[in-house]
């Protein structure tokens, strides 16, 4: 299937004139997940080509402004553009509280449904799932609370070994089955195995989006082995302990994270507005994790 990335917004709690709060789109096989909300962000959306109509669920991290304060502008022109398809949101049962009353004064009459999604930020909960892709929550260390969301690849099928099954004879009414994983008994009363009759399918792949936070070993258990890992990198190392005491993490940090994760590829975002050269952050990086990426606005990356 595949996935792409592209970034909206990449800067933490003050916009800049280049960069923008944060907020990404994550392509699944033509479906399209808002990750977090920023201010700007259906300007970034138009920039960037992205449909709005295409946008059928949107994941909130936590309730700062800087991931959250483009929503509601967001949803107001979804009304004015006559959506009808329901909206999903997903975020901790706060979000529901607060926007309502602030819909309902300013967009009373929206032609669609607001479906909302609570959970808890504590721990791993899925959020949803379908045939191909299923999206969890990562429990992360803020000053609020927050989670990051990994977006996972179902297993896919076997696949049939075309060549070998007309060797066999395999009847067309059993290949059904045998993509399903069953043997197969030929007329002679040979029994071959699947494997044989099918092939290997492409792996699966996985996205992790976790902002903001500081670095922790559960962090590291939970985005283990996935192919992409976008980590905040609020500030250089030489902020550290302005990192720890605001609940953020360091370019270093990050690239620690996904070096002790085995993960395939790390993307730095949330930079602090205090930094203008992004440079350092991509050689700090890379010097602990070479496969590092500064993920900025209007970059789409393949996982």
């Amino acid at each position: 299937m595949g996935f792409s990335v592209t970034i909206l917004g990449s800067n933490s709690a003050l916009p800049t004139s280049e960069r923008n709060p944060t907020a990404q789109v994550l392509e699944a096989s033509g479906r399209f997940f808002l990750i977090d909300c920023g201010e700007g962000t259906q300007m970034q959306l138009r920039r960037n080509r992205v449909h709005f109509g295409r946008i059928n669920h949107i994941f909130i991290s936590h309730l700062h402004g800087d991931h959250v304060f483009g929503l509601p502008g967001l949803i107001s022109s979804f009304g004015l553009l006559g959506r009808t398809r329901d909206l999903h949101i997903y975020a901790i049962s706060d979000l529901e509280r607060l926007l309502t009353p602030l819909i309902g004064y300013f967009n009373r009459d929206l032609p669609f449904q607001i479906i909302y999604h609570s959970f808890n930020p504590e721990k791993e909960e899925k959020l949803y799932q379908d045939q191909l892709l299923e999206i969890s929550t990562i429990p992360l260390e803020h000053r609020i609370p927050t989670v990051g969301f990994l977006f996972k690849e179902k297993p896919r099928a076997r696949k049939i070994n075309k060549d070998v099954c007309d060797f066999y004879k395999v009847p067309v009414k059993w290949l059904p089955k045998i993509k399903g994983g069953e043997d197969f008994e030929t007329e002679d009363g040979e029994l071959i195995k699947n494997h044989q009759l099918t092939l290997d399918p492409p792996p699966s792949v996985s996205y992790a989006f976790c902002t903001d936070t500081r670095v922790s070993d559960r962090l590291v258990e939970a985005v283990r082995d996935v192919d992409m890992l976008y980590h905040e990198a609020t500030f250089l190392k030489e902020q550290t302990d302005l990192a720890i005491r605001t609940f953020h993490s360091t370019a270093e940090q990050a690239a620690t994270v996904a070096s002790n994760a085995n993960v395939g590829k790390l993307l730095l975002g949330h930079f602090s507005s205090r930094y203008r050269d992004l440079g350092p952050f991509l050689g700090e990086a890379r010097g602990v994790f070479l496969n590092s990426f500064l993920a900025q606005e209007g970059c789409s990356f393949e996982v």
